[in-house]
């Protein structure tokens, strides 16, 4: 590998800077002495590696997986709609007035976060659920740490049980061309084992996890209202139009070999037909950084498999009997590569050397790489977004909190994968 290694040119190993800088940026969060988010790193590393290797335009766009891209964007619009109708709110102030003891809503409430994680983006689930779950363990006298956390972990867990639950698993699905109905009953049992773990460790785990009686931080009271502005009111019209929409795909998905990303694309276009939310209100809630990064990480990819550096290392651990298509190898990857540079840019790493591997080896990297965003505060946007709106409530969720319930859980549902997978095998 050594005489391999040496015959590549300056411009291979400029890339390969490049790679690595952009990389470390994903772990990082952003580039030390300046002010660039991941989206920015991703960015600016695929202009330099455009610049670097010469690169045509045209054949940086077509290292673009547009499929993905379409049903990214589609999928985004399709969520945007439901929380411009006030549907997620709705639903879960309709759980929060139903007669359920403390144990009896946290498994509700987690149940509903799985569910709509499933269909819709996990991270406007958690966008909008969080102040209306928030608020309403104030008004019962909850410890609202519970429930919160397990609002972030529901929503990831929720999120692999299809392909189009959150944005890893849109790529996975796009680019291994995995059956819709073949993943869900793969991955469904698993994901359904996952939430009833994570109930159970919030609602019989450490005190210090408990009720309203528990050891915890105690949030401040805040006025009637405070932070309610950020929520749309409930309009059943948009949100009836939403869940036809929603509802057309999953069974077009389910029971059809129509492309995902035309269906998801013609939703989209329904859903901007109105008369009523103006399409500048619905593309606002759509995730332009997001969708950069993908597109950003796709080229700089790409520009790193086209050195052979990439397969030369993928053929160096075959020799050492370390195959990253096997179970094992992908599990620990899967896991270890989600939390330090994050689920999608993992993915992206990791696809290039599953071809030909079969159904299996996608499912498993599906699952990994979002269950595993549940071990740290940092692994997963939606915990993030969960912890950002709850210190806007007065509730502070720092890292290590997190991990009291984190880590447990994402170790327990990462066994219920291998041993489901070992399984089905």
């Amino acid at each position: 590998m050594s005489t391999t290694v040496l015959q590549h040119t300056a411009t291979d190993w400029g890339i390969v800077a490049v790679f690595a800088t952009v990389y470390l940026g994903m772990f990082l969060g952003g580039l030390p002495r300046l002010k660039l988010d991941r989206s920015g790193v991703a960015l600016l590393g695929a202009i330099a590696v455009i610049a670097l290797a010469g690169l045509p335009v045209e054949d940086a766009a077509r290292a673009i997986d547009l499929p993905t891209m379409v049903l990214l964007f589609a999928f985004m619009v399709v969520s945007a709609q439901m929380r411009l109708g006030g549907f997620y709110g709705a639903v879960t102030r309709r759980v929060g007035a139903m007669p359920l003891s403390r144990n009896g809503l946290l498994a509700a409430l987690i149940g509903v976060a799985g569910a709509l994680s499933a269909v819709f983006s996990n991270d406007i689930v958690c966008l909008a659920m969080t102040p209306v779950v928030a608020r309403l363990c104030l008004q019962r006298g909850l410890n609202p740490l519970p429930f919160l956390i397990g609002l972030a972990c529901a929503a990831n867990i929720g999120s692999a049980a299809t392909l189009i639950g959150n944005p890893q698993n849109m790529l996975i699905g796009s680019v291994l061309q995995l059956p819709f109905t073949g993943y869900v009953r793969q991955a469904l049992p698993p994901v359904v084992i996952g939430l009833l773990l994570l109930w159970g460790w919030l609602a019989f785990g450490p005190g210090a996890m408990g009720g309203a009686n528990a050891r915890g931080p105690r949030p401040r009271p805040l006025p009637e209202g405070a932070g309610a502005g950020e929520e749309p009111a409930f309009d059943l019209w948009q949100t009836a139009k939403g869940l036809v929409v929603a509802g057309a795909l999953m069974l077009v998905f389910l029971f059809t070999d129509w492309p995902r990303d035309v269906a998801a694309l013609v939703g989209a276009g329904v859903l901007l037909l109105s008369r009523r939310l103006h399409s500048a209100h619905v593309m606002g809630l759509v995730d332009w950084p997001l969708l950069i990064l993908f597109m950003g990480l796709f080229v700089v990819n790409h520009a790193f498999e086209s050195t052979g550096l990439a397969a030369q290392a993928v053929a160096w651990l075959g020799v050492q009997g370390v195959v990253l298509s096997d179970p094992g190898p992908l599990l620990v990857a899967s896991a270890v590569l989600s939390n330090l540079v994050s689920n999608v840019p993992a993915v992206m790493l990791l696809l290039p050397h599953l071809g030909g591997s079969g159904e299996q080896a996608g499912v498993m990297l599906a699952l990994v790489t979002t269950f595993a965003g549940n071990l740290l505060l940092v692994g997963s946007i939606a915990n993030l977004i969960v912890a950002d709106l709850a210190r806007q409530q007065g509730i502070v969720i720092d890292w290590k909190r997190h991990a009291l319930t984190g880590i447990p859980v994402t170790l327990a549902t990462l066994t219920v994968v291998w041993a489901w997978m070992r399984l089905v095998a």
